[in-house]
């Protein structure tokens, strides 16, 4: 096992009156090559355990954040996607694009319970909502998009609304009763009411193009929404866009730690995480920018050690004799040659 460790300097403005003054930071990034086969998309971190469920395109593994180590697998995941965790039942989710299911497994043993068929299909986002008590899903179904509420205690599917774009992504909670929905392709926010289970509203999200990851600020009711080069934060109670941040671009997902006021918005074009300090609910600090490496799109967050997290394989060169791209596919990939994980602290 390869590690690395390198000190990326970010200094916070001096004097911050909201919610304490901020003193100078340093951010740590340590990276791990943790080995196994397959892409990825999502990573989730199980707040407090240093555990991190990190997709892999056919299996999940499960990494030790401290040390890199891999602490387990679980396996059968075609076209992986993401990982919820509802630590109330003792279990967890993961959606698979290949078959149209979602793997629901024990979370002490990973043992796998069952696999629940989804109707709609499109599987891809995944949260859980604690106020719910519901796992979310967010599919690219066709006609059109969907979001699906999972009973965490049996798996039952308990609810399905239709969205208004068929590439929904991130979606995130209030803690009373509201989920947020991130539509990329019309680069608009819904909102759904889970005592109904209804689509309420839905916000432009302007100047953001095609929204992702997506965070709740519970204290603040702030919504901030990651997207490509230029990010929004927007007031929960009225859908107005009250602050944009610049951040690189390929972004796919969003981290925030509420403790620390801090948001994490990876670009994988830009191979970097722009860190975002919350000076106050309206007025957003830029504190560093971390490099990473080409690719690394998606993030979490343990919101108990202060630890964000990325994961992303390293591809060699396209065998000589691989066909050309046809018009809007990406370029053949070569073989994978490292598997990167990253751990950034302060």
């Amino acid at each position: 096992m390869l590690t690395h460790a390198r000190i990326v300097p970010a200094l916070l403005l001096a004097a911050l009156a909201w919610p304490r003054a901020s003193a100078a930071q340093t951010f740590k990034v340590q990276k791990y090559s943790i080995g196994g086969d397959g892409g990825t998309d999502y990573l989730t971190a199980e707040a407090g355990t240093t555990r991190v469920f990190v997709s892999r395109g056919t299996h999940v593994m499960v990494v030790d954040g401290v040390t890199g180590k891999v602490l387990g697998d679980i396996p059968d995941t075609p076209r992986t996607h993401g990982i919820a965790l509802a630590p109330r039942s003792g279990h967890g989710f993961i959606t698979n694009g290949g078959d149209s299911t979602v793997t629901m497994f024990d979370l002490k043993t990973l043992a796998v319970i069952k696999k629940i068929p989804v109707a709609t299909g499109g599987m891809d986002g995944i949260m859980y909502d604690d106020f719910s008590d519901r796992v979310i899903l967010t599919n690219h179904s066709r006609p059109i998009g969907t979001l699906v509420a999972l009973d965490p205690a049996t798996g039952v599917i308990a609810a399905t609304v239709q969205l208004a774009d068929n590439g929904p992504e991130g979606a995130a909670s209030d803690g009373k009763g509201k989920i947020f929905v991130n539509n990329e392709g019309t680069s608009t926010m819904q909102v759904i009411d889970t005592k109904t289970w209804k689509a309420i509203a839905s916000w432009p999200l302007a100047p953001c193009e095609g929204p992702t990851g997506i965070a709740y600020d519970r204290t603040t009711n702030r919504i901030f929404s990651g997207c490509g080069k230029i990010s929004v934060v927007v007031d929960a109670m009225t859908g107005k866009i009250v602050a944009t941040i610049a951040n690189g671009d390929g972004v796919d997902a969003l981290g925030f730690d509420p403790a620390e006021k801090l948001i994490y918005i990876p670009a994988g074009r830009d191979s970097n995480v722009t860190v975002v300090h919350e000076d106050a609910p309206d007025k957003y600090t830029v504190v560093a920018t971390v490099a990473t490496m080409r690719g690394a799109k998606t993030i979490t967050v343990d919101p108990v050690k202060h630890v964000a997290y990325l994961f992303q394989p390293e591809y060699g060169p396209p065998p000589a004799d691989a066909p050309p791209p046809q018009p809007g596919q990406r370029p053949p990939r070569g073989p994978i040659i490292g598997t990167w994980f990253f751990a950034i602290s302060h």
